[in-house]
């Protein structure tokens, strides 16, 4: 499957997501307009540029195609001129926040894929791009970012997600198997919260 088709609408929704997720993150901390806008960014740009230097793809990505910087900052400003609209800050965050984790987990998986990249690799870069522009957005928020919280169960649904993509390419198209894994990972992290499910204290 060319990358350029089904994997950039999942690249595209991943960057919507995730802007939303910094964006709204932002405004908790009451952060300027400024401050709001730079936090989109990170969070939906952090995994991916941490993934693209890993695996030797320099420029990223994103300083090759504006069209990602400029679905940021108009995803940003559109979030912020809504916000009055958004009853649950919260709960719209953590939404928006798993739906980019798991779009993002599997792109970070199809890069490492492409890349021809031991299975146990693909999996690390999908956890990656799904996990680490949180990790960003949540260190300049002065938080212990969500990764590392025992209440969380949140980088286990990435590996969860990826190893079940990885399996799922064995027998499916390419496009079923990423929608599959975005659905687990979400639903992993959904349900898990609504459970209260967490991995155990060392």
């Amino acid at each position: 499957m060319p990358y350029n088709s089904f994997t950039s609408i999942i690249e595209l929704l991943g960057t919507i997501a995730f802007t939303i997720s910094g964006v709204f993150a932002a405004m908790q901390k009451r952060l300027d307009l400024f401050g709001v806008l730079i936090m989109g960014f990170v969070t939906a740009i952090g995994g991916g540029t941490i993934r693209d230097v890993l695996i030797g793809v320099t420029p990223v990505s994103w300083m090759l195609d504006l069209t990602t910087l400029g679905v940021i900052i108009t995803t940003g400003i559109i979030t912020v001129l809504f916000k009055k609209t958004v009853k649950n800050l919260k709960v719209t965050l953590f939404f928006f926040d798993a739906l980019g984790l798991g779009l993002f987990t599997v792109i970070g998986m199809q890069k490492g894929v492409a890349k021809n990249l031991h299975p146990v690799i693909c999996v690390a870069l999908g956890t990656i791009t799904g996990c680490f522009g949180g990790v960003i957005r949540d260190i300049l928020l002065n938080q212990i970012p969500m990764i590392f919280r025992r209440k969380e169960i949140y980088a286990t649904a990435c590996i969860i997600g990826g190893v079940i993509y990885w399996l799922s390419l064995v027998w499916l198209d390419e496009r079923l198997a990423q929608t599959i894994a975005v659905i687990v990972i979400c639903t992993i992290r959904i349900v898990a919260v609504k459970l209260n499910w967490k991995l155990p204290a060392v």
